[in-house]
């Protein structure tokens, strides 16, 4: 094996919400030859406009930040801008599971110097592989939710972050009317009038969302328990439902009965 001074200089960035965790992983980086670190960021949002603007190699996000979490980052950022991600986390025992689960590299926290040098000599092997960006941001998105899927007793969202060119909007729930599949894309419909695209599957977004506020309409729709005004009966035991924005939608057969026992219909 190469001496690690002789390797490229492996650029990275941390995104940590909490000061002292970042301190300390960024002060282990710099105690390795071949590794640069290119930046640093308190948030998810600020680590997603970091990582387009720098394009590192490598990103070390915390699992848990506020508003936008590390597995929302992933999310976020444009599929070919996308690094190699490693996930640090305090989680253990089903997270750890999760991540070995879906093949993400990951460190539990207080991070180990020498568990470090593995993600870093993880990440030159993925580096070297002819996976492009576009590629590995696919596999990365499906593996985040395959996280979220096994992690247990996970907190509903109260709050979607979705992207509108560059900015990061974060939407509360409760301002959601409906969320409606289109191919590899969710498009949120707000109260307002705004619509959001998401990269998101729709069962796995509905996975995450109060089932007392929200409803499955039909395979590729749910809406907002709260937006529905009116519902009508159809012939064959099927019906449509009126929103407050006056639009109307059908009800899939197979969802009728949810909604019957919703409504006592």
């Amino acid at each position: 094996m190469s001496d690690a001074a002789s390797l490229p200089l492996l650029r990275v960035i941390v995104a940590d919400d909490e000061r002292p965790a970042r301190a300390l992983l960024i002060s282990t980086l710099r105690t390795f030859p071949d590794v640069e670190c290119v930046g640093e960021a308190s948030g998810g949002e600020d680590a997603v406009a970091l990582i387009e603007r720098t394009a590192p190699d490598l990103a070390l996000l915390d699992l848990q930040m506020p508003e936008v979490d590390g597995l929302a980052v992933v999310r976020l950022v444009h599929p070919d801008r996308l690094p190699v991600i490693a996930f640090v986390t305090a989680y253990d025992d089903y997270a750890v599971q999760a991540f070995e689960l879906s093949a993400i590299d990951y460190l539990l926290k207080p991070v180990d110097p020498a568990r470090l040098r593995t993600t870093l000599a993880r990440t030159r092997e993925r580096l070297e592989a002819t996976e492009t960006r576009v590629e590995r941001a696919e596999r990365l998105r499906a593996a985040a939710a395959t996280v979220e899927r096994a992690t247990p007793n996970a907190p509903y969202l109260r709050r979607i972050p979705v992207r509108r060119r560059n900015v990061i909007v974060i939407l509360p729930v409760e301002e959601v009317l409906t969320v409606r599949a289109d191919g590899e894309l969710l498009h949120i419909a707000t109260r307002n009038g705004d619509d959001h695209a998401l990269t998101y599957r729709l069962k796995d977004l509905e996975a995450r969302l109060d089932p007392s506020q929200f409803v499955r309409l039909s395979r590729g729709a749910l809406v907002n328990i709260d937006a529905i005004r009116s519902v009508t009966a159809l012939p064959g035991g099927t019906y449509t439902v009126t929103l407050a924005d006056t639009q109307t939608l059908p009800v899939s057969r197979t969802r009728a009965r949810a909604l019957r026992e919703l409504f006592r219909l």
